[in-house]
């Protein structure tokens, strides 16, 4: 009867043991990929209710910049807002970024929305 070869199971052994590490790497790397599309579309839902909030508010905001703590659940995301003029005096354009803290390093989103003045 025959059997397998010490060198043989070795191989097997080495063979196995590099899948599985390459299977445990992917894995991390879809943790990672996940925890930062989420982070992504809480910013995207933070941008979203910003521009919301003016809308309907009715709000015609002054032309500058403006900062802000935007958080989403967990996330403590911050705000950065600027209200730029248009060719056209009755709209106002209003740019929405949103970063993962407040050293404004990691933009996450940026949403562009344009306010009417409301009569």
């Amino acid at each position: 009867m025959r059997g397998f070869t010490l060198i043989e199971v070795l191989v097997a052994l080495a063979v196995v043991a590099v899948a599985l590490l390459a299977a445990v790497r992917a894995a991390g790397s879809m943790a990672q990929t996940n925890a930062e599309l989420k982070l992504r579309l809480l910013a995207q839902l933070a941008a979203d209710n910003r521009i919301a909030e003016l809308r309907a508010g009715g709000a015609f905001p002054a032309i500058g910049t403006r900062t802000s703590a935007c958080p989403q659940g967990a996330a403590q995301l911050e705000c950065g807002e600027e209200v730029k003029s248009t060719p056209n005096p009755l709209f106002r354009r209003v740019e929405v970024r949103v970063y993962a803290d407040a050293s404004r390093e990691h933009r996450l989103v940026e949403l562009i929305g344009i306010l009417p003045r409301r009569q």
